[in-house]
């Protein structure tokens, strides 16, 4: 089957976050929205046809999690990485932001120095800082247009620190860490006892020539210090059904994890249609998944070539995996908020302001290029015309 992926879809007055909340977020309705990390693609017709279905038995009630959920996660991490995980190591979570801030509250104390490692996903800094932790930051470097790991840096911030979290592929360069970086990492991270969360949520949409090494896989004692967060929400675009869930191998974490998903926070329950999504997605999902990632990439060549071609002022930091693209615009010669305005009141485009991931962000616009080809293009041209006129 031949999926359409140039098929445009109204999203506004639906709730949708990222046309909805326009007004509220930029200040303005009249912009081309490509913040949020959702997609404007169709969700899978294998998904919604399982919604359906559960829908002719028409009493929603308090719902369970059977046995083929947890078997849907390890049949699609042997299938998609390569990675043996056993049925008990699987937990829930109603979506990988809670799940960041529930082991942060079950597993460290307040005071407690974590790690993490900027630009990266900005919730990781909230999880830290709203729950009376200490945040200890270990820059990212840019590299010929990719993000890499500061080793030496990590090895003078990790003394005296209880967690990292680790966003991996990279949110927002793309970066997919290499078998190399992992260990390094990781081995810091042992020899000072610090506990690693990996979020692993981009981990299915990884591009030709690089591969996604889940960190939990590379050895039993990595895994013993590794807690995976991921779920089925960016792959298949599920972000409002609230479902994912956690890899744990070490007994004793999940425990105490458990412990406080369930008989501290009662939020264990779950959401049934969640349930089913994700069921449906891994076990029919491949074929989807493949057509969409081709898709994706040529958006990122398009977005990449126009660039080069029309602009060379804003250069992409060419994506090894996820459908967000860095872009790199200090030779706009702006910064700060007149850089974010130029993008909003120039060139009428809704990008993230890179600022907002931390250190590393400034100069820097995160795009979602996961659209219809029609959406990226009539959005690049605004660019190129408000850049004429700087």
């Amino acid at each position: 089957m031949k999926y359409n992926f140039d098929e445009s879809i109204p999203r506004e007055n639906t709730d949708c976050v990222k046309y909805d909340v326009r007004a509220a977020f930029f200040g303005t309705e009249d912009v081309i929205p490509m913040w949020v990390a959702d997609m404007d693609f169709r969700t899978p017709d294998f998904i919604i046809k399982a919604i359906r279905e559960r829908l002719n038995h028409e009493i929603l009630g308090y719902s369970i999690r059977n046995k083929s959920f947890n078997q849907s996660i390890v049949n699609w991490m042997k299938k998609r990485h390569d990675w043996d995980i056993q049925n008990e190591w699987i937990s829930f979570s109603p979506g990988v932001v809670p799940a960041v801030n529930m082991l942060v509250l079950a597993l460290t104390n307040p005071g407690d120095k974590i790690i993490v490692q900027p630009p990266v996903y900005f919730p990781f800094f909230y999880a830290i800082e709203n729950n009376g932790r200490v945040k200890v930051e270990n820059p990212l470097m840019l590299m010929d247009g990719r993000l890499g790991m500061d080793f030496e840096d990590l090895k003078k911030k990790a003394p005296g620190a209880k967690m990292m979290i680790i966003s991996h592929p990279h949110n927002p360069g793309g970066s997919v860490w290499t078998k190399d970086e992992l260990l390094q990492m990781a081995q810091i991270c042992i020899e000072n006892d610090i506990l690693i969360v990996s979020d692993e949520i981009h981990s299915d949409l990884i591009f030709k020539g690089f591969k996604h090494i889940p960190l939990a896989s590379l050895s039993d004692e990595i895994a013993q210090k590794t807690i995976t967060t991921n779920a089925p929400s960016k792959t298949f675009n599920l972000a409002g059904l609230s479902t994912s869930y956690l890899i744990i191998p070490n007994e004793n974490l999940r425990s105490t994890y458990n412990k406080k998903l369930n008989d501290q926070l009662h939020l264990g329950m779950g959401n049934l249609f969640g349930s089913i999504a994700l069921q449906a997605a891994y076990e029919h999902g491949d074929e989807w998944l493949d057509q969409m990632l081709a898709y994706v990439w040529d958006n990122v060549t398009f977005v990449d070539d126009f660039l080069k071609k029309n602009t060379p002022q804003i250069k992409a930091c060419m994506p090894e995996s996820t459908y967000m693209i860095w872009l790199d615009c200090r030779e706009l010669g702006l910064i700060g908020d007149d850089l974010k305005n130029f993008f909003i009141k120039d060139a009428k485009a809704g990008f993230n302001d890179g600022r907002v991931f931390g250190t590393g962000g400034e100069g820097f616009m995160r795009i979602n290029v996961a659209c219809p080809r029609t959406i990226v293009e009539k959005v690049l041209l605004q660019v190129q015309e408000a850049v004429s006129r700087l």
